[in-house]
């Protein structure tokens, strides 16, 4: 199963049996609106967001949100509170997740405002400042979910051209240097230490229309081809799949698979992880990590809100390959027609 058509068969099979599998509301919400790719004003979802909206899962966000429309810290964990989400970049990511929108209530809204506090320096918490990187890789780390939630924000702007700026030195004429790199993030950022923030390639997809010609193409051979010998945080990669799908470090393949797959043409390297990914279902045509679930929020699952629901692990499981599948099918469809 290599055409993307045939992909896309198995894959609405999968969601559809899915669907019939959970019945809560936000699952099916999720499903709807982000696998099925159901615009905001279809029927199926305005019939459904009364209780997705009233859904335990949606309330708790908004319940533990503070005044200021964050939850907790920016990004550090603070060990010293025991709050229920960890850092404010997690419930927002989990908001994201599950599929809340401007549109929807004030959570997001609430935490844009926050977003815009913090990156202008308005807000009660600042960005830290141990070393010469901290600011800027801070930065973009607040633009990324500006963009997230409200693409092509203004505020963003000079973020992300500063960011393209030094992409584009960096890989000129398609081939990459650190020496230029380094230039570029020393000329923009006044940085002068040998240590390089990371290049911000996801924030830079998120305009990806504004990349110049052939830019993510060289993004996708340099960092896809790492990630695909090393792996991504861990040295699980696609290069090496595991022979049995069900173990306690499956979910750290994900994170190598979702990194490449931020890139047009990722079947380049991933087509064989896929196809491996559909013949790991069990009978019931669905995905299962195993038993190794683990809270808290945001590091193992955004919709295991309660642990009394039998549907957390594999709901879980399910909803994070589906969704790699479906950015995956995105990526690949022009390319493969």
């Amino acid at each position: 199963m290599t055409e993307i058509n045939d992909i896309k068969m198995e894959f609405d099979k999968t969601v559809k049996t899915l669907y019939d599998f959970c019945d809560y509301s936000a699952v099916r919400y999720k499903i709807l609106f982000s696998l099925f790719g159901y615009p905001y004003n279809h029927p199926a979802l305005e019939e459904i967001r009364p209780d997705y909206m009233s859904s335990d899962i949606v309330k708790q966000l908004y319940s533990e949100q503070g005044i200021h429309g964050n939850w907790g810290k920016f990004r550090s964990k603070d060990y010293s509170a025991k709050t229920v989400f960890p850092t404010t970049s997690v419930a927002i990511n989990r908001c994201l997740y599950i599929g809340l929108t401007l549109s929807d209530g004030d959570i997001l809204l609430n935490a844009m405002n926050f977003l815009e506090d913090f990156y202008y320096g308005k807000s009660e918490e600042k960005y830290h400042n141990s070393n010469e990187r901290d600011i800027p890789w801070q930065r973009a780390d607040v633009c990324e979910l500006i963009e997230s939630i409200q693409p092509y924000s203004n505020i963003c702007d000079d973020c992300f051209n500063d960011w393209l700026y030094i992409a584009e030195s960096a890989f000129y004429k398609g081939e990459y240097s650190y020496e230029r790199e380094a230039r570029a993030q020393h000329e923009v950022f006044g940085t002068r230490e040998d240590r390089l923030v990371p290049l911000r390639n996801s924030l830079l997809l998120k305009r990806r229309e504004e990349l110049t010609s052939g830019l993510e193409e060289a993004m996708l051979r340099h960092y896809g081809a790492h990630v695909f010998e090393n792996g991504h945080f861990w040295n699980n990669c696609p290069k090496n799949l595991p022979d049995i799908f069900k173990n306690n470090k499956m979910r750290r393949w994900m994170f190598s698979f979702n990194y490449i797959n931020m890139f047009r043409n990722s079947s380049v390297f991933l087509k064989d992880s896929v196809e491996w990914l559909f013949e790991q279902k069990d009978k019931s045509g669905l995905w299962d990590w195993g038993t190794q679930t683990k809270d808290p929020w945001g590091y193992f699952g955004y919709f295991s809100l309660n642990k009394n629901y039998t549907h957390n692990r594999i709901v879980d499981c399910n909803i994070e390959i589906l969704s790699f599948i479906k950015k995956y099918i995105d990526n690949n469809s022009e390319i493969d027609n």
